[in-house]
């Protein structure tokens, strides 16, 4: 029987940063942090046992490092990140593989990617009413289409579409690595261009959609900006724009599923009663 799919594709690595600095630490009996894995899970067991999720992928950085490290020496790493946050990553991807939870455990690439190339593949099924990204990372709005993948905060219990992303940035989806590109990402380690800030950016975007399409000649741009100035930078680091743009740009060329019931919740597994007994060895605070 033909059943309508609402597709939740969840950053594992997202939620486990939000958990570990919004609970008390706990150790387990082997003297293992698990408090922030704890939480995902509790989190996610919510939405799967309240019919609010029934189809559902989860993306994690098994290791902080991708490819990107190797176009960029400034991008991120792991490097000054809790060792009781770390040594939760691989505990949670076990648990909820345990948990019976489809997960992409990222090492080339990265977990936003796997989330873009998941919410391709599934927006392809005709059964699918919608996609929703649950993350608030600004990087994974390129992804945003129409009403049909949008971008959900849970912890603000917001839903972005593709006018609420044109609303936030003043871009469409289609130029937010662009978008990035001139106005840099802190968070992934790389600085955007000298002088270009998000008003700039936005401007110029709006009208030429992406940074190759970008004229030199300032004077046919037409918008309200420092443009000889603004085009100077530009030119001088078109290269460098380029290459954050790179940087920017999610594959969505990787593998993650052949059918989107390969993401359809069954219940745990039996491995589950091994990471539960783990879990309830921690205390919980009160």
């Amino acid at each position: 029987m033909w059943q309508a799919v609402v597709v939740h594709l969840i950053d594992g690595t997202f939620e486990l940063f939000r958990h570990f600095y919004a609970v008390p630490q706990a150790q387990a009996k082997d003297g293992g942090e698990v408090a922030a894995v704890r939480g995902v899970l509790a989190s996610i067991r919510g939405m799967l046992n309240s019919k609010v999720a029934t189809h559902i992928g989860v993306a994690t950085d098994h290791v902080i490092e991708s490819f990107r490290n190797d176009l960029w020496p400034g991008y991120k790493t792991g490097e000054g990140i809790d060792p009781a946050l770390l040594s939760q990553f691989h505990f949670l991807e076990d648990a909820l593989t345990a948990f019976g939870v489809k997960v992409w455990p990222m090492i080339e690439f990265e977990a936003d990617d796997a989330l873009a190339a998941a919410a391709v593949k599934a927006a392809d099924d005709p059964r699918v009413t919608q996609v929703r990204i649950c993350t608030p990372d600004k990087d994974l709005s390129q992804c945003v289409s129409g009403t049909r993948i949008v971008q959900e905060d849970r912890m603000r219990r917001s839903i972005r579409d593709e006018a609420g992303v044109i609303a936030k940035f003043g871009v469409p989806p289609e130029s937010v690595a662009d978008y990035l590109a001139l106005v840099g990402d802190t968070s992934d380690g790389y600085p955007g261009l000298q002088g270009w800030g998000a008003k700039s950016a936005a401007a110029v975007l709006a009208k030429f959609k992406h940074i190759n399409l970008i004229p030199a000649d300032h004077t046919t741009w037409g918008v309200n900006v420092r443009a000889a100035a603004l085009s100077a930078t530009l030119e001088r680091d078109r290269e460098k724009a380029m290459l954050f743009r790179e940087l920017a740009t999610l594959r969505t060329d990787i593998h993650v599923f052949d059918s989107v019931d390969e993401l359809e919740w069954h219940g745990p597994t039996p491995a589950f009663a091994a990471i539960k007994a783990r879990l309830d060895s921690a205390p919980v605070s009160p």
